[in-house]
């Protein structure tokens, strides 16, 4: 009331010059309230930056378009009221439903751009906020605020909303039966949004299907994961309801597995390396030790003694895992040679029999007597 008793006393300076002159007096005001408005925000801002929070921010930063030209809005409807009904016919009917509208469009707006800067500001604290979430939330608050403001100003201009979503429920059912896929992908994407099996950023794959990559995207409809080869790929939501999904982001260790064959020959000294390698990565600071260490004769290969080593590494880093494993497998390989071992190859022995001798069970040489003879 107090803004509106100012505008009052200014116009009334200007009453003398007609309606003409007020609505001139109320331009002056509205150019200067925005002034004002700039000066406070900007004053505003400067102090807001230096605060930790995300929210002081984004109700700043979201506020200064949306208020400015709500000063005009305001100051423009005073005006107009102020133009005699026979220069403008009607126009006093229309005034105040426009301005109801123009009112709710800017705060819609406003709220809209709210939500950006809180997306925003949420996407640059790292790692405190779940991303896919937060884009999530947002996209559904962006969906709520419009379908709001768009009954609000159907509500405004003499439309009953009663029958609007009347008529919505009727045609959602007509919509769910023409558009079950596209229904089966928004579902899909909010199993995903509440799930979290994955984030942006995750490495994914599926043993079902022929998806691995990084993801990039979450959207409503589809996922876009990035292939190793840099080519995009886009996933239908409602296939990640249906198919096993792999996330090796969210892996807490990477394993070193692998089976070494030793010749039968250096069968004697196979205790001694398995135990020499045993103490070598119980040793190694890049080994988690908190996990399991095993290294263990294992088999009789076809033509190998093999001994298997499975340890965890620190590291998930998929470099810094294979420089790790190319230095423990060099390492086992030197205290193979030094105990004087080698590591054993596919061979073949092959036994090869002397025909010229005589055979178990098999005739006597031809110059051999055959034996006494009986005679009559």
């Amino acid at each position: 009331m107090e803004l509106t008793q100012i505008f009052t006393d200014f116009i009334s300076l200007y009453r003398d010059r007609g309606w003409i002159g007020q609505v001139a007096g109320i331009v002056t005001i509205v150019v200067l309230v925005n002034l004002l408005t700039r000066l406070v925000l900007s004053r505003a801002r400067t102090a807001a930056a230096r605060s930790k929070t995300v929210w002081d921010n984004a109700v700043l930063e979201a506020l200064g378009r949306p208020l400015r030209w709500m000063v005009w809005v305001i100051g423009i409807g005073m005006a107009a009221e102020l133009v005699p009904a026979e220069d403008a016919p009607g126009l006093a009917e229309w005034i105040p439903m426009i301005r109801k509208v123009l009112v709710v469009v800017l705060l819609t707006w406003f709220l809209l751009r709210l939500v950006r800067a809180v997306e925003r500001g949420l996407e640059e604290m790292q790692p405190a906020v779940d991303h896919t979430t937060a884009d999530a939330i947002a996209k559904l608050v962006r969906i709520v605020v419009l379908v709001t403001a768009g009954l609000v100003i159907l509500q405004t201009v003499g439309i009953s909303i009663s029958g609007v979503l009347a008529f919505g429920g009727v045609g959602g059912i007509a919509v769910g039966f023409a558009a079950r896929d596209l229904l089966a992908n928004l579902f899909g994407g909010l199993t995903i949004y509440l799930d979290r099996p994955f984030s942006v950023g995750d490495w994914i794959r599926s043993p079902d299907r022929q998806i691995e990559g990084v993801v990039e995207r979450i959207g409503w409809r589809s996922t876009v994961v990035r292939r190793f080869d840099k080519r995009p790929l886009y996933v239908p939501n409602s296939v990640f309801s249906t198919v096993v999904v792999e996330n090796p982001s969210r892996m807490t260790n990477r394993r070193i597995y692998e089976t070494i064959g030793l010749r039968y020959d250096d069968a004697r000294v196979v205790g001694a390396i398995t135990d020499a390698v045993r103490a070598y990565l119980n040793e190694h600071d890049d080994i988690d030790h908190d996990q399991i260490v095993l290294v263990n004769f294992n088999a009789f290969g076809a033509s190998s003694l093999d001994f298997f080593i499975y340890c965890l590494t620190r590291t998930t880093d998929w470099a810094e895992y294979h420089a790790i494993k190319h230095e423990i497998l060099l390492r086992i390989e030197a205290i193979i040679a030094e105990h004087g071992a080698e590591i054993a190859f596919p061979t073949r022995t092959l036994h090869v029999v002397d025909d010229a001798a005589p055979k178990a069970g098999g005739l006597a040489p031809a110059n051999e007597p055959d034996g006494p003879r009986s005679t009559a």
